[in-house]
């Protein structure tokens, strides 16, 4: 039989292990996730690591969870791509996608417990980045004037994250610092253009995957006609020879030909010459008027006008005889002069 004084002294042991205990419980706490994972855009193959922190007392378990469903890790199979740090983050030896299998991508939760509740993360996307390689929109040649606008434009692959979009003009990067040159969405606006716009220009779509480049498109900047020499305004006796000079330039070089403002250029007298000079000859006072320049090509036309004055008419024959008592050499016209007539 046990004797009172022992039993007090087992009494007061058990006493004191209960008051130890409740205070050993009273210091315990749940889980509390103090670092949240964050969203994640990545590409294939590469490592990633989803960060989840969490306290509590005891140390709380954590597990991790995907689009509601709990994520394999090493500590189930040993092979498995996804390791599930101490810490309680999950790392990725490498990100898993393809076509029809995209295992990694998806809405992650970690979700850290102990035997006094748990506590979940908020959600984290890890999301794979891509970029395709079709463009959806190639740029077409474009053909203007000089000192018109031009305007090239494109729609890049589709891609995640959305792909920027930047040009290229014969293998060199635009930069749009140029006042005239605007980049906006998919579109190289060039205002006033000159010739030294012209050349091959390329669309470059990228995003953290790389860059994809469209086909090739082609500016030509056409230049209108103009004339290097105009042609001048002549005077020339009846049946003499005129002739108009005429030089234009222009890209593509423009074709040139004449005209006679009020009539058509004179049948069998008149010669354009390989220099584009306009010959007339045995001029008439009928060939009297403005005679054109007229030059052209693919980007517009230009023209200059000269006159043409035929003065007097061919020398009136005078016959001269010996006449008795009038001096010698002296001369009778048949008729009076022109000039000197009423």
């Amino acid at each position: 039989m046990m004797s009172s004084s022992f039993l007090g002294i087992y009494l007061l042991y058990g006493f004191l292990q209960i008051c130890s205990g409740s205070r050993l419980r009273q210091e315990d706490s749940p889980p509390r996730i103090v670092e949240h994972p964050s969203d994640l855009i990545l590409s294939k193959g590469e490592p990633a690591t989803l960060n989840c922190k969490a306290e509590g007392r005891p140390t709380p378990t954590v597990e991790w969870y995907k689009d509601g469903e709990r994520v394999e890790t090493d500590r189930e199979d040993p092979r498995s791509h996804r390791m599930l740090l101490p810490s309680g983050s999950l790392f990725f030896l490498r990100i898993v996608h393809g076509r029809r299998s995209k295992p990694d991508e998806g809405s992650y939760v970690c979700v850290a417990r102990n035997y006094l509740g748990e506590a979940v993360s908020h959600n984290a996307s890890l999301e794979v980045a891509m970029l395709r390689d079709d463009f959806r929109h190639n740029p077409s040649d474009v053909m203007v004037a000089a000192g018109e606008p031009a305007v090239l434009e494109c729609q890049p692959p589709r891609g995640h994250p959305e792909p920027t979009i930047s040009w290229k003009k014969d293998g060199d990067n635009i930069k749009d610092r140029d006042e005239r040159i605007t980049i906006r969405g998919g579109k190289l606006m060039i205002t006033n253009t000159r010739k030294s716009d012209a050349g091959k220009y390329v669309c470059v779509g990228t995003n953290m995957v790389g860059e994809r480049e469209s086909d090739v498109a082609e500016l030509t900047v056409l230049e209108r006609p103009g004339f290097l020499k105009r042609p001048g305004s002549q005077v020339a006796l009846v049946d003499e020879s005129a002739e108009f000079r005429c030089e234009a330039r222009g890209d593509p070089h423009p074709t040139v030909h004449w005209r006679k403002e009020d009539g058509d250029l004179p049948n069998g007298r008149y010669e354009i010459r390989e220099d584009h000079t306009l010959y007339l000859r045995g001029v008439t006072p009928a060939d009297v008027g403005s005679y054109t320049c007229v030059a052209e090509n693919m980007a517009g036309k230009a023209e200059a006008t000269a006159a043409l004055t035929v003065l007097g008419t061919r020398a009136q024959a005078f016959t001269c005889t010996r006449i008795q008592r009038i001096p010698p050499d002296t001369c009778l016209s048949e008729r009076v002069p022109e000039e000197f007539g009423e």
